[in-house]
Order: structure tokens, then C-alpha cells, then sequence
């Protein structure tokens, strides 16, 4: 795979996270709700943007939205030609660190059974089975609901021993 940056999401990347969207899912959002978690407050919006000899092109995405010391993650995208390659790993992990960064304690990430490839990325990371909502999706498929615990954000209580 190629070298992969990833960068805070601007407005100007809402249409790109529209399309990559509706790449991985049969309901995709729009340009218009991505600009609207993009600017909200209390939300991560990262995108990872994969540089090769011919250029730059957008290949995944992450939203999770903070709600005092517990966040939720929205989506989680990546373009089908960039899969099984650990990008969704490296989204999701720098987002629980700018969430732990931020206090966030908890992470709670909901995914469509039948989907071996989140289950396997969610559990990879620590996150425990909490919860399910019967028939959630469209589809009449059952979301489960998932936990994973975040690292507190480090802080200088004065207790660290410096030298003199």
C-alpha cells in the first residue's frame, strides 16, 4: 500500500467523504451532513489521503462524535481498493487517541452482524460486546454495540519527580 497521510477533515472534504460513503454503504450521506460533522463540535473527523507516484487520492475516513467523557463512532469508510491493508486500524486508532486526548474514556462503535471484517478490527483493538439493537438496519439486519476503553489523556498532577 502506499505512503497514507491522514489530516483532520476540512469542509472542503465533505464531497470526497460523500463519495467514499457511497462506496461502502448502501445509504450514503451527504455532502451536507458530512460538512455538518466536520464543523460540529465535539466531533473527530479525520481523513487519510494515500500519496503514489501519480498523485494523492482520498482512500478512508473516520467520524466519532464526544459527548463529555464518552464518544461514539458515526462511520468508518474506506475505499474498497484500499482494504485488508490496515487503514481502518490506523483511522480508528489515531481518532481514540485525539479522543483520549480530549478525556473521552469510553469508545462505543455499532456494526451490522454479519460484518467479520469490523467485528475482527473492533476486537483486534480491545472493544467488548455491550449491547444489540434487534432489526436496527434497513435491512432487518441486528447492530451490535460495542465498548472500547480508551487510555485516560495523561496529566500533570505535579506528582511526576523531576530532577534538580
Amino acid at each position: 500500500m502506499p505512503e497514507v497521510v491522514i489530516h483532520r477533515a476540512s469542509p472542503h472534504d465533505a464531497s470526497v467523504m460523500a463519495v467514499l460513503h457511497a462506496s461502502c454503504f448502501a445509504k450514503p450521506w451527504t455532502d451536507a451532513a458530512m460538512a455538518q460533522f466536520i464543523t460540529g463540535p465535539g466531533t473527530v473527523c479525520l481523513i487519510a489521503t494515500s500519496l503514489d507516484g501519480s498523485g494523492s487520492s482520498p482512500s478512508g475516513f473516520v467520524i466519532a462524535r464526544r459527548a463529555a467523557d464518552e464518544a461514539e463512532l458515526l462511520t468508518l469508510a474506506v475505499a474498497p481498493c484500499c482494504r485488508r491493508a490496515g487503514l481502518g486500524k490506523t483511522l480508528l486508532q489515531e481518532a481514540m487517541a485525539m479522543l483520549g486526548e480530549a478525556g473521552v474514556t469510553q469508545l462505543f462503535l455499532e456494526v451490522e452482524e454479519g460484518n467479520e471484517a469490523a467485528f475482527c478490527l473492533y476486537r483486534a483493538l480491545g472493544a467488548k460486546a455491550v449491547g444489540r439493537r434487534t432489526r436496527y438496519y434497513d435491512s432487518g439486519a441486528d447492530a451490535a454495540i460495542f465498548s472500547l476503553a480508551l487510555s485516560p489523556r495523561a496529566a500533570d498532577d505535579g506528582s511526576s519527580q523531576r530532577e534538580a
